[in-house]
């Protein structure tokens, strides 16, 4: 687990290779995403200077599949 905090903390410092949401359609208003270690970073493609959240890559493949379904309530 520090290991994976490590890697996470540096995403800022060290850049990240980020990539925006393919939904995106070219503009600002989207999310991006980076695939740290086992974890999927997550932050606003508007203000990447602010925090971000993580994921494991379980609970993200768990909400991109609720998401394509529709299932989210």
């Amino acid at each position: 687990m520090q290991n994976i905090n490590a890697a996470l903390s540096a995403l800022h410092s060290e850049g990240a290779h980020w990539r925006k949401s393919s939904y995106s359609g070219g503009n600002d208003d989207c999310v991006e995403f980076a695939i740290v270690e086992v974890r999927i970073a997550v932050r606003d493609s508007k203000r990447p200077d602010l925090a971000y959240t993580s994921f494991t890559a379980a609970a993200w493949h768990e909400f991109v599949s609720a998401v394509t379904a529709g299932t989210l309530a």
